[in-house]
């Protein structure tokens, strides 16, 4: 008796397994696998910042202060040459690198380009570069998950199922990296997908937290901010007030800033000496303020640092709230010329740094007429808040806040409340503009 051919079409030929099965399987990979390369992304990080600046950023030292001020020019300049060359090599010699939106679409990421794409992002901001990382692990995650969804059709996935695998591995990069479940599943969810169901949670959230214990494990649990011990208390809805519509009009600045810088972004040779230039720029300025290098950890908890003495003068206060201006100030423009100068890297990291300088001058000055307000929760609330208008993602901004400085369940009232006030305000700015 002749056997009838199979009929079952394309490369799923041979195979019976059904589609939740298939997709239950490339969840538990890919959350594996990409918090494996973020952890490993981390691992590269630390030891790059070691090799050329001598020490390891920690939440009790974030700051390079403790490197001489040549070290810190030399290190960051170097790297912007390399960066400069790779990237210019990039853009002249081969097919453009796809970002993570594109990558959700459909587009394929090479994976040879993509991986050293990556690398220098990391690279980069190791050395001292004024621009974030977080975009680096998020490519990582996408090309795996792109790499696993040429391959998964077998295992009787569907080509719909190509964009949720591939934005959910692009926010579980971001996850592992930086030990944040729900801020890695929003983003995939709120800024790539951009839709809500069960299946698009169910599948963002597993990923994301099989991501972040194995990002966890190479890497460690610990705060990526630290942050005081006083209760959120319920008064400090009064005070967000002001902080919310402030960092709305901060946030929507600075977003309509790097959205510049990115649509003029250098391409070609002139990156080399165009990011050289910035970078030496970045140096000159680090040899007095150290807290403009890098994705802004520094200067994020420079702001949630932040203790108003007691019997503080009013000189003492104008220095305080003169330095956080400044550093927020020279941040966001050393940041903006940075992606305009050709660099690729991420905004949001710089956000939070922006956020809680800034916050932390409200925080200052309220607290002189209300005593007893804990400043770095003004800090914190501030960057939660000029996160969410520049990202326009507010739940991805008070999860990863939430996140990321280990806050109790209580900050989410004052928090919520800011955000939903610096979202209103920045679409109106971001309307008009």
């Amino acid at each position: 008796m002749q056997r009838k051919p199979d009929q079952t079409p394309g490369p799923n030929r041979g195979l019976r397994l059904p589609r939740s099965w298939g997709l239950v399987v490339s969840v538990l990979c890919l959350g594996l696998l990409v918090g494996l390369s973020s952890g490993l992304l981390a691992r590269f990080f630390e030891l790059t910042q070691v090799g050329l600046l001598g020490f390891a950023e920690t939440p009790e030292a974030p700051t390079a202060e403790v490197v001489s001020p040549i070290r810190r020019l030399a290190s960051v300049t170097i790297a912007g040459l390399v960066a400069g060359l790779v990237w210019a090599w990039l853009r002249t010699r081969t097919r453009l690198v796809p970002s993570v939106g594109q990558a959700v679409e459909g587009a394929p990421m090479p994976p040879g380009r993509t991986v050293v794409h990556v690398l220098t992002q990391i690279f980069f901001v190791a050395a001292g570069g004024s621009i974030g990382r977080e975009v680096a692990p998020r490519e990582a995650g996408a090309l795996l998950g792109g790499l696993w969804t040429r391959m998964g059709r077998r295992l009787g996935l569907r080509d719909q199922d190509g964009p949720l695998l591939v934005a959910s591995a692009a926010g579980a990069g971001f996850a592992g990296i930086y030990i944040a479940p729900l801020t890695g599943a929003f983003f995939g969810i709120e800024v790539l997908l951009r839709r809500v169901d069960a299946e698009v949670v169910t599948v963002n959230l597993a990923m994301s937290a099989l991501a972040t214990l194995v990002g966890g494990s190479i890497k460690g649990f610990a705060p990526y901010y630290k942050v005081g011990s006083e209760p959120f208390r319920p008064w400090l809805m009064a005070v967000v007030l002001l902080i919310g519509p402030v960092m709305g009009l901060l946030g929507a600045g600075f977003r309509r800033m790097t959205s510049w810088a990115e649509a003029h972004r250098t391409n070609g040779p002139a990156a080399i000496w165009q990011l050289t230039g910035v970078a030496l720029l970045t140096g000159l300025v680090a040899l007095a303020v150290p807290q403009v290098m890098g994705n802004g950890r520094a200067l994020a908890q420079m702001g949630m640092d932040q203790r108003l003495p007691v019997g503080f003068s009013g000189l003492q206060l104008a220095q305080s709230l003169a330095l956080l201006a400044l550093f927020a100030l020279a941040k966001a423009l050393l940041t903006t010329a940075t992606i305009r100068a050709g660099a690729f890297g991420g905004t949001l990291t710089p956000s939070i740094a922006l956020g809680s300088a800034m916050g932390a001058v409200l925080g200052l000055l309220l607290a002189g007429l209300a005593p007893g307000l804990p400043v770095w929760q003004c800090a914190v609330i501030g960057a939660a808040s000029l996160l969410a208008a520049s990202q326009q993602a507010p739940l991805m901004a008070m999860a990863m806040l939430m996140e990321v400085c280990h806050l109790p369940v209580m900050a989410f009232m004052p928090m919520g409340l800011a955000v939903a006030l610096s979202m209103a305000v920045s679409r109106l700015f971001v309307a008009k503009a």
